[in-house]
């Protein structure tokens, strides 16, 4: 059986600003389903859910790339590749069979069908007898999910008592990472893009309190409100001036995980926003970190063990921003790069 198959491709780079329909292109082309078409220890995937993560933006920059991230970039005409969640439709490995429900980490193809190696597969999933939906599978317990905890609890060390900022709250991240510093007796302080966000991290996810950055025309003076006593742990999400006004607010050894900086994605290097007070770090031994997940594979099980506690409990949960259809790829990354997104974006094909 051969299917018209849609697919995603990187049709020219995008050095900077957001990328469009002239970088990236959906394209049909027909894919073999046929068991003698499938190599021995493949599998062909019907893709159920995408994640669309903010490090995406920064796969597309071209092979000269210095973004700091130092990703490996998609070829010119290569199918993007991330995170998702696929059924297998045909299998070429006794470990899956027909029907399985699996997870793929950044090696799964923008594309509504796939052939792929079956050692790309992270794991298989079994949402019934878990009782944990999937789309949670791509956030608290995917890429967010993991980057938050790995923020809290392996590099900013939170404890009952610390006094911990989270920029970009309301995001896939910051949602996550809020909850878990709540969950350690922590005083957790957000900030997001709009005044109905401040409400949600609030509300939902259980912020004791938070501002709307666009408001402030003085974050020292926002930071010397919420922190009188100090900044212990600050999850940066975002970079750029926020971090600056930060590091005239951290405590004695505090400590800052480096998990993104989203404001300054679609700059060249030279155009990003500089840091000037790096000295306090000296004089307040602060601790600032950047980190990959992938180096941190090895506590994926201690992370994922204690994640699934805490949703059957209804202690963590996240809020999805789910897109239809494979068409909606550039308009979901897009959209996080705007003021607009809220929460993990996804997007669901239209075979669940």
């Amino acid at each position: 059986m051969a299917v018209e198959n849609r697919e995603w491709y990187l049709a020219c780079y995008a050095p900077h600003g957001v990328p469009n329909s002239d970088h990236l292109k959906l394209r049909t082309v027909s894919l073999s389903l046929e068991p003698h078409s499938i190599p021995d220890g493949h599998v062909a995937i019907e893709t159920l859910l995408l994640s669309i993560d903010p490090y995406l933006r920064t796969t597309f920059t071209g092979p000269h790339n210095l973004d700091g991230l130092y990703f490996p970039q998609f070829q010119l005409n290569e199918v993007i590749r991330g995170v998702g969640i696929g059924r297998v439709k045909v299998s070429k490995d006794s470990k899956y069979k027909e029907g399985d429900i699996v997870l793929v980490f950044g090696d799964l193809p923008f594309a509504e069908y796939s052939v792929i190696s079956s050692t790309n597969i992270f794991s298989k999933i079994d949402a019934a007898s878990d009782g944990i939906s999937l789309p949670d599978y791509l956030s608290c317990l995917g890429v967010p999910g993991f980057a938050a905890w790995v923020s809290i609890e392996v590099i900013g060390k939170a404890k009952e008592g610390s006094n911990v900022f989270i920029s970009a709250a309301s995001g896939g991240v910051g949602m996550i990472a809020g909850q878990l510093a709540k969950l350690r007796g922590c005083r957790v302080i957000g900030t997001t893009g709009s005044d109905q966000k401040v409400k949600l991290m609030k509300e939902e996810f259980g912020y004791d309190d938070g501002f709307n950055y666009n408001k402030e025309a003085d974050f020292d003076a926002a930071l010397s409100k919420y922190f009188p006593d100090g900044i212990d742990v600050y999850v940066d999400n975002v970079g750029g001036k926020m971090l600056e006004a930060v590091l005239n607010h951290v405590n004695k050894h505090a400590r800052i995980p480096l998990c993104g900086m989203i404001s300054q994605y679609n700059k060249v290097w030279t155009e990003r926003d500089g840091v000037r007070n790096l000295l306090n770090m000296v004089g307040k031994e602060v601790r600032m970190e950047g980190f990959m997940i992938g180096s941190h594979f090895n506590r994926f099980d201690d992370f994922a063990k204690e994640m699934k506690k805490y949703i059957k409990e209804g202690k963590v949960k996240a809020k999805h921003k789910i897109n239809i259809g494979i068409e909606s790829v550039l308009d979901s990354l897009n959209s996080l790069f705007t003021s607009s997104n809220v929460g993990k974006v996804i997007i669901q094909f239209n075979a669940q």
